[in-house]
């Protein structure tokens, strides 16, 4: 079977040209379905796309555990090293289970594609509700955070954070409809500079520490005031809150295993070695910077009130900022400005890891029937656009109701991350006992089992801690949202399945109606017209009425003396309308013909214009829109446009489209109704 090339050209001109063009110079060129392979990722642009989040987040981990901890006063600051230690812990568990996620589901998916296959759908659609409000979270918080240090280096943006977070939204939303590969190329440069910088700074801290010439922090001389005097169960439950806090260096973690079909072949494997490498990076930065905060004895609290000493009006910089300024000499200093500078920039880039989880695993979800099927089409650029759009919505929505704070906002994170990351492995754990039974079972799958097993028993309890400890904070409009996306969720599902059930044709098919009534509505009597009646004469129906509804007496008389002239072979049905409204008496007559022969059809012709120009929409009148509205729910009945090219219609199609060397001379519309048969 020979299979020919139709696509249609790409040459606009006209208002669609002017439309079109400013959507070409943002997102660029479209791509044809056969380049997907040419937007397939190697691993030095995987790192940036896929694990900036996790990267960043070294941003601001080690504050978030000091702030908690500064709750109960400088004493309580000697938990901050067991409490890292932990997170690190947690964090190589995770990276460990997620790399047998890749090799097992190389479709990606993660914790829902996991989740779906082994523990049902129920658990599937948390892990995604999980993960899709994760994901929006990500996003709010990431830009926020990069706004506040921008803010920390120039005070004066401070008024402008909200539209600031808001512009930079908008920014990555149209870095990622322009492609993955040309988004990961343009985040390349700030992920690699960040991590340049800071491992650069950690190896300076940690020379001038072995010199004996230890960095010490701005904040080092002042002391921290303590909320309450805690000891026994209260230093435990800090202690707990500080490590919920400092689990933000996990986020984005599962990014990798969603975005496996993105990679370059062999996909699983590359996956796999990105996942590593985040991990010994994520590693080595959080472990520094945590030690160099504490070398340099960095004092931050929730209030710098509470900080004693500090000069009046002291603006307290973040614990980046303070490293910073401590290991290369003062905020003046190059090294300060390059480490503020990437750090503002991963965290805004930071969001760039949700903008290609979100938009795969809606996908997914919409494949299945759970969102809606248009966030399962990929866009111009072959990337999932209707998934970003959204994404960058929500995300902008969140940033405006809490004012761009990243204090409150980082609240509401983390619950969602190990709720799926608690779900992906117990998913594995079971896939791992299924293949365990079969006979080519080996050694390394007991091995694989007992990994997943030790991470989803250690990522529950952590999500008990964060749970209990954030729950009060805000955490709890997560615990509600979640459940309203998986609601929600199953609700398109149901749609989609009773749509399903009631399109489903039956043993016999769809019978013929026994008789046809045709209805061709008219207003005047000119081409247009004539051309609907021919072609409802052409499909030859049971019987067929001409329809006009007379609002102007006079117009509805020279109508009649009109077609009578022209002997036209149709009747003509004049429904009269003391409101001059057209729609109501033309759904009137319709139903009076389904209430009378109920088994029949009703075709009702609706002539329309089209026309080539926006403007010229506006001199025309709507009533045929409108009552086509009306019209297609009314059951048994059937809406056949016949439209009519006006004249701009024609020279802008002729535009568009080139035709054929040897075609055949365009006839003048009058020209068209008088070839065939007269009506």
């Amino acid at each position: 079977m020979k299979i020919e090339d139709r696509t249609p050209s790409r040459r606009l001109s006209g208002d669609v040209k002017m439309l079109e063009i400013p959507k070409r110079l943002l997102v660029g060129r479209p791509l044809r379905s056969e380049r997907l392979g040419d937007t397939l990722l190697p691993k030095k642009l995987a790192l940036p796309v896929f694990c900036s989040d996790p990267l960043s987040s070294n941003a601001y981990a080690t504050e978030e555990i000091l702030l908690m901890l500064s709750l109960g006063g400088l004493a309580l600051l000697q938990l901050a090293p067991w409490v890292a230690a932990v997170v690190i812990a947690l964090l190589l568990v995770v990276v460990a289970s997620y790399r047998q996620t890749c090799h097992a589901y190389p479709s990606g998916g993660g914790a829902y594609a996991v989740s779906r296959a082994n523990l049902g759908r129920n658990a599937s659609l948390v892990a995604a509700s999980a993960l899709l409000v994760d994901y929006v979270l990500t996003v709010a918080v990431s830009v926020a955070a990069g706004v506040q240090n921008i803010v920390s280096a120039i005070p004066a943006l401070a008024p402008h954070a909200v539209a600031l977070s808001t512009a930079m939204i908008a920014v990555l939303a149209l870095m990622n409809l322009r492609g993955v590969k040309e988004s990961g190329t343009a985040f390349a440069i700030p992920t690699y500079g960040f991590i340049a910088v800071v491992l650069v700074m950690i190896a300076a801290g940690f020379v001038r520490i072995l010199a004996g010439d230890a960095p010490r922090a701005e904040s080092a001389s002042y002391g921290v005031v303590p909320v309450s005097h805690v000891t026994g169960l209260a230093v435990l439950l800090l202690a707990m809150r500080a490590f919920a806090s400092g689990c933000t260096a996990l986020t984005g973690v599962e990014a990798v295993s969603n975005g496996v079909p993105n990679f370059r072949p062999p996909k699983s494997q590359n996956a796999a070695a990105t996942l590593a490498i985040m991990g010994g990076l994520t590693v080595a930065m959080f472990a520094g910077i945590t030690v160099l905060a504490l070398t340099s004895h960095v004092h931050v609290t929730d209030n710098p009130a509470r900080l004693t000493g500090a000069p009046a009006g002291y603006e307290q910089r973040t614990v980046i900022a303070q490293v910073a300024g401590a290991v290369f000499g003062g905020y003046h200093s190059i090294g300060f400005f390059a480490v503020q500078a990437f750090t503002a920039a991963i965290l805004v880039l930071a969001a760039n890891t949700a903008f290609n989880g979100f938009p795969i695993l809606a996908s997914l979800l919409g494949h299945d029937g759970f969102l809606p099927r248009q966030f399962s089409r990929r866009g111009d650029r072959l990337v999932y656009s209707n998934g970003i759009v959204i994404l960058s919505a929500l995300a902008g929505l969140l940033i405006w109701v809490f004012h761009a704070s990243t204090t409150r906002l980082i609240q509401l994170y983390i619950i969602g991350v190990f709720v799926s990351f608690t779900l992906s492995q117990a998913g594995m754990v079971v896939h791992w006992t299924r293949l365990l039974r079969e006979p080519s079972a080996t050694a390394s799958m007991h091995r694989s089992r007992a990994i997943n097993g030790f991470g989803a028993i250690f990522t529950a309890v952590v999500l008990v801690i964060v749970l209990i400890t954030k729950f009060m904070h805000g955490a709890w409009i997560v615990v509600i949202a979640m459940p309203a996306v998986f609601a929600l969720m199953r609700g398109i599902r149901r749609y989609y399945d009773r749509v399903e059930v009631e399109l489903t044709p039956g043993p016999g098919g769809v019978m013929l109606p026994p008789r046809v009534f045709a209805v061709v509505l008219v207003s005047k009597l000119h081409t247009p017209t004539l051309r609907a009646l021919a072609y409802a004469r052409a499909t030859r129906p049971t019987t067929l009425t001409a329809v006009t509804v007379a609002t102007d007496h006079g117009a509805s008389d020279a109508l009649l003396l009109d077609w009578s002239a022209r002997d036209i072979p149709v009747p003509l049905k004049v429904l009269h309308s003391p409101y001059r409204d057209v729609t109501g008496p033309v759904l009137e007559y319709v139903r009076d013909i389904r209430r009378t022969s109920p088994r029949d059809l009703v075709a009702v012709f609706i002539p329309e214009y089209v026309v080539g120009h926006w403007w010229e929409a506006l001199l025309h009148n709507q009533s045929a829109l409108r009552l086509k509205a009306r019209l297609l729910f009314q059951p048994g009945v059937m809406v056949i446009n016949v439209p009519w090219q006006l004249g701009s219609a024609e020279v802008l199609e002729a535009r568009r489209v080139e035709p054929p060397a040897a075609a055949a001379p365009v006839a003048h519309p009058g020209e068209r109704i008088r070839r065939g048969s007269p009506v």
